[in-house]
């Protein structure tokens, strides 16, 4: 309830304020032009045009010039314009301009403060957008509740969806009472769920304008469920902690989803076999690639990458622990359209391998060496000349001393980097990143070297700068 209170109090400063600030304009001679409720209307509905006078008869041998448009002034009504502040606050303009100062988060708890308000925030997809609806079906214990919900959903223009402990009853349930989903939603995610190959099957059916799925979770979903659920309409697919996912499983994206544009992984058990099943199909396509500890990719599995997918753009291998500089090397050398690389968690890159991304991938904007822990200054350095990198992130790089920061601050172009949990930088060192004038964020979370006086000197010469402890 203090949440929910919170933001109402807020929603009511905001209305003071505007209020008080139509007294302040009008106050002055002439006893104050109206209305405190006529002058909020004014303000945000434009002010009412007088009559236009009528045209001159133009002259018999001269053009008529062109007419300008109307101007597009909203006028209130006087049958329509509020009289008094309760009424303001029931007033779809005035509730409409008001929610523009609130996130999406805080106007899921200004629908609950009554109908109007919510009606006015569910008719406004907009309102509502970056949110992912989430239904814990075990918590919805009658037919009723979830009809509800999921009417809700469709007022709201919801096109995401994601179910949490779900069970194959709760998927015919979905298809029952939540018809229009068939031609609304566009993503589905499915969370811990015990839906098992034909209950996936039944969703899929259903859904006819899924173009992105995400299975976390799902153990009772085997590859065999795989092959006859997915639909080449996918363009965006998540597979992660699913324990019956292995090199069957990738066999089946490769095959039957050639319009695929986003692939994640976390599997612990696919092989460099599995990254030979991609194809010529998806090379055109596919050019976002995550593989998250998939702790049995080798080099051999990195060849495969780069000969079957040179189009990527983003490519992430973290927790890939047994890729080494060689394959890395592979990486710079063929994958030259990547703007994302993820190494965090490759415990056996060294600087050598720095060396082949700064010399080849000229392009790269982001790059992410988390945990790498035989990094050192050297490596930043060759780092240090990529001209395109905007974001850098190398928390827990324990080797990494003041020498290699200074070479970050000839980075002009670096506007998030992360030092977090680097043992060795000293605040002298950490002071020189004031240099930095296009940083925008700066994470220095549990660096020794990082004291108050740091924090402080940093906000003020890096004032556009978040600034995180």
């Amino acid at each position: 309830m203090s949440g929910a209170q919170g933001v109402v109090e807020r929603a009511s400063a905001q209305l003071t304020k505007r209020i008080n600030g139509l007294r302040r304009g009008k106050g002055g001679s002439g006893g104050g032009g109206g209305g405190v409720v006529e002058r909020v209307t004014t303000a945000l509905c434009g002010t009412v045009l007088p009559p236009p006078p009528p045209p001159e008869k133009p002259a018999r041998c001269r053009s008529k010039p062109p007419v300008p448009p109307p101007r597009r002034t909203a006028i209130l009504s006087a049958a329509r314009r509020p009289s008094k502040v309760d009424e303001l606050l029931l007033d779809d303009y005035f509730l409409n301009f008001l929610f523009r100062y609130f996130t999406a988060g805080e106007r899921r708890v200004l629908a609950q403060v009554c109908s109007k308000w919510r009606d006015v925030l569910y008719r406004g997809p907009r309102n509502w957008a970056g949110i992912l609806p989430v239904v814990h079906c075990r918590e919805l214990k009658s037919q009723t509740e979830r009809v509800k919900l999921y009417s809700s959903f469709v007022r709201r223009g919801f096109h995401c969806l994601a179910l949490l402990s779900a069970t194959d009853e709760d998927v015919v349930d979905l298809v029952d009472s939540y018809p229009l989903s068939a031609k609304q939603l566009h993503s589905l995610s499915l969370r811990c769920s015990s839906v098992t190959d034909r209950g996936l099957e039944t969703l899929i059916d259903h859904l006819q304008a899924l173009y992105e799925l995400e299975l976390a979770g799902c153990n009772e979903i085997t590859e065999a469920g795989l092959w006859s659920c997915l639909t080449p309409r996918i363009v965006s697919l998540t597979l992660s902690d699913c324990i019956n996912v292995a090199d069957e499983a990738i066999g089946a994206v490769a095959q039957l989803l050639p319009s695929l544009y986003e692939f994640s992984l976390q599997a612990y058990h696919v092989t460099d076999a599995a990254l030979g099943f991609f194809s010529p199909k998806q090379s055109s396509s596919l050019n976002v690639l995550r593989l998250h500890s998939c702790w049995e990719i080798t080099n051999h599995g990195i060849v495969n990458i780069v000969h079957s997918l040179p189009n990527l753009t983003v490519l992430s291998l973290s927790g890939c622990s047994k890729v080494t500089d060689e394959g890395v090397e592979l990486i710079a050398e063929n994958l030259q359209k990547l703007r994302c690389l993820d190494l965090s968690w490759c415990s056996r890159i060294t600087d050598a391998a720095l060396e082949y991304i700064a010399c080849d991938l000229n392009t790269l904007e982001e790059l992410t060496l988390d945990r790498c822990v035989h990094i050192t200054d050297i490596g930043i350095g060759y780092i240090s000349t990529m001209l395109s990198l905007t974001a850098l992130f190398l928390r827990w790089c324990s080797q990494v001393r003041d020498f290699g920061v200074h070479h970050l601050c000839g980075m002009q172009n670096l506007q998030v980097l992360s030092l977090a949990g680097c043992p060795l930088l000293s605040s002298s060192g950490l002071s020189s990143l004031i240099q930095l004038r296009h940083l925008r964020e700066l994470e220095l979370t549990n660096c020794p070297g990082a004291t108050k006086e740091l924090f402080d000197y940093l906000r003020e010469h890096l004032p556009r700068c978040l600034v995180i402890e």
